[in-house]
């Protein structure tokens, strides 16, 4: 009885969803199972090249300014290129420039090769989430973004560890391993995944509707506090990657160590994702996501209070349970707003929220911690939580709940439900099907 339930709740988890989804999964795994520039780059600065805190800061925000740079770029890539070219090129892109950041000796060389990186590595994002938004049914959508988070942390929980022993031997190596690994990823991609783009029906080309520009995006008002609340977390968040392991590094922690205490948040998020999502898919996401903003700064203010590795492994299992609610039910809201012929630029516009966060957070760690010390840095981030929470709680008020008449699917990629599986619950206010609306007619801007 016990296996034949667990059965049921795993077919309940993973069934139902289009082969091209789980190759574009696959590829989110491969591609993390690689990823070790952005989290190792700060301790890569200052402990194996002897760079101080605030260098180290600004090499890495120039990697951020290069996802800024490149977000809203993608975006608009990913509505008139395609979703699968954009994809290909991003990934090739980052595994050449990663290689030649892992040679670069010249600090302004590796400040300019960083942010090249940036640029590059940031670049497929919105095609990403354009492509799953494109070929997941809407009622299936927080599911499936829960189950590619679990699938990005999954890749971190075993990088995080395996490249932070690698990295106490050769740098070099990590950087040349991420390559190779983003490089499996556009071969992929390329193989595997069509295009799934959607094409305006007939009656749409002769109603000569025109194009949703990025000025179209910056008009609306939710979708821009979305917008705005993605940077408050992203910021927070964010520190687990700039703030802490600069924090651990000056008080005396080894890269092992870090390794370790990061470990932690992918191994909960691949432990926990599937399971709290199945309990909160149905709850009020005005309420989840209040919480989160709340979980995460405050989970964050708890290191300060950590001077021993598992004490700060338990302040990283408080943020991370932030971590699990909030991605899925922001990036089912995402979607939820995005229209049908805009989602590159609206994701686009949603990615250039993190570039930012990744721009200003390592600043904001090194110039905090150089000058006033971690504590400050601590306590700013329960500041941005609380922030943050009552954004999301005055946002989230008089959320309509729209029907979405035209479903997202491509033909192409789209496969039949399985007999087996159950049918779909009632979707949440996030999980509502998205609305394909084309807003008020603008000039086309982008």
């Amino acid at each position: 009885m016990f296996t034949g339930r667990l059965t049921r709740i795993a077919r309940e988890s993973v069934g139902g969803l289009p082969r091209a989804f789980w190759w574009l999964w696959t590829s989110t795994l491969v591609n993390r199972l690689g990823a070790f520039v952005a989290t190792f780059m700060t301790l890569y600065l200052t402990l194996e090249r002897g760079y101080s805190g605030s260098f180290a800061g600004l090499v890495v925000a120039l990697h951020g300014l290069g996802g800024v740079m490149s977000s809203l770029v993608a975006g608009v890539m990913t509505d008139r290129l395609g979703r699968r070219p954009t994809l290909v090129a991003a990934q090739a892109s980052t595994a050449f420039s990663v290689v030649l950041l892992g040679f670069m000796e010249h600090p302004a060389a590796i400040a300019a090769v960083a942010l090249l990186v940036g640029m590059t590595s940031n670049a497929s994002r919105p095609a990403v989430q354009a492509m799953m938004a494109d070929i997941v049914r809407p009622e299936d959508r927080v599911r499936a973004f829960a189950l590619n988070y679990w699938a990005i942390n999954l890749g971190f929980a075993v990088s995080a560890t395996v490249a932070g022993f690698i990295a106490e031997y050769s740098y070099l190596a990590g950087f040349l391993g991420e390559a190779a690994l983003t490089l499996v990823c556009a071969v992929l991609v390329f193989v595997k995944l069509p295009e799934s783009r959607p094409e305006k029906s007939a009656a749409e080309k002769a109603a000569a509707e025109p194009e949703i520009g990025m000025g179209t995006v910056l008009r609306d008002g939710r979708f821009m506090g979305v917008v705005g609340l993605s940077f408050l977390i992203s910021l927070i968040f964010m520190q687990g990657s700039f703030g802490l392991p600069l924090a651990m590094g000056e008080a005396g922690f080894s890269t092992g160590d870090y390794g370790l205490v990061i470990a932690v948040n992918g191994v909960l998020i691949v432990l926990l994702q599937i399971p709290v999502t199945r309990f909160i898919e149905h709850r009020d996401p005005q309420m989840l996501l209040v919480l989160s903003a709340l979980l995460a700064g405050y989970g964050f203010a708890l290191t300060a209070f950590g001077g021993a590795v598992w004490s700060l492994g338990l302040a990283v299992c408080v943020w991370t349970l932030a971590e699990i609610v909030n991605s899925p039910t922001q990036m089912g809201l995402v979607a939820r707003l995005s229209p049908l012929h805009g989602r590159g630029r609206y994701q686009g516009m949603y990615t250039l929220s993190w570039a930012v966060a990744s721009l200003v957070a390592p600043l904001m760690a090194g110039f905090t911690i150089d000058r006033f010390g971690a504590s400050w840095l601590w306590a700013g981030t329960a500041g941005l939580g609380t922030v943050a929470a009552l954004g999301y709680w005055l946002l989230m008020r008089n959320l309509p709940e729209v029907g979405d008449a035209a479903a997202p699917a491509v033909p192409v990629v789209e496969a039949p439900v399985p007999a087996q599986v159950p049918a779909a619950q009632p979707a949440s206010v996030v999980q509502a099907p998205t609305p394909e609306r084309t807003p008020a007619a603008t000039p086309a801007e982008l």
